[in-house]
């Protein structure tokens, strides 16, 4: 959810703070791929990061809060992996697969994924999106997202890298997964 340094943002905050519904939050720095800007112009820098426990109170929620730059909820549909890495989750990676269509794709794009061992977490799932302003265009892709997090003290830039030579590694598979959005955390709030 974007923070936007308002009154709704700092009552958004204090609400999911408070939530039962909410697992962990984060207050971090979002970059946009230039991939994924013109169907999210309305982006902004710094969001709240939050896992949730179910969906459709996270749905309410974000619609109860709804703003005028745009929310994404991620939805998990199947976990990749999950490992126990030294550290906490520092780094969030989000792609969109644009033509991984069965089992064996998904198997490969795991496989690529385990061979990096900073990677805590990764999962398939998708995408919904809130936002007072309708979009102008219809995000395609929103379907095949796989969000990774990673967990390491190194730099946002020397994690962008990272995360970067992982696409490109499954991209030389012939695997099409195009970076949406990097998260940065700055902050655990709960």
């Amino acid at each position: 959810m974007p923070y936007l340094h308002t009154d709704n943002s700092v009552k958004l905050k204090e609400y999911l703070v408070n939530s039962n519904n909410i697992k962990e939050l984060f207050f971090v720095t979002g970059t946009f791929s230039s991939e994924s800007i013109p169907y999210f112009s309305d982006s902004t820098n710094h969001y709240l990061l939050a896992k949730f426990n179910d969906d459709a109170q996270m749905s309410k929620d974000l619609t109860t809060f709804n703003q005028d730059k745009t929310s994404f909820m991620f939805n998990v549909h199947d976990d990749l992996f999950q490992r126990e890495v030294q550290g906490g989750t520092n780094f969030v990676s989000v792609y969109y697969l644009e033509d991984a269509d069965d089992g064996e794709d998904m198997l490969q794009i795991a496989n690529l994924l385990l061979k990096r061992d900073k990677i805590e977490i990764a999962w398939l799932g998708n995408m919904k999106t809130f936002c007072l302003n309708p979009a102008k265009f219809t995000f395609p892709y929103s379907e095949d997202i796989v969000v990774i997090e990673v967990a390491s003290q190194k730099s946002y830039q020397s994690l962008k890298k990272y995360c970067d030579q992982t696409r490109r590694d499954i991209n030389r598979k012939g695997l099409v997964m195009t970076n949406f959005l990097n998260l940065s955390v700055l902050d655990q709030l709960k």
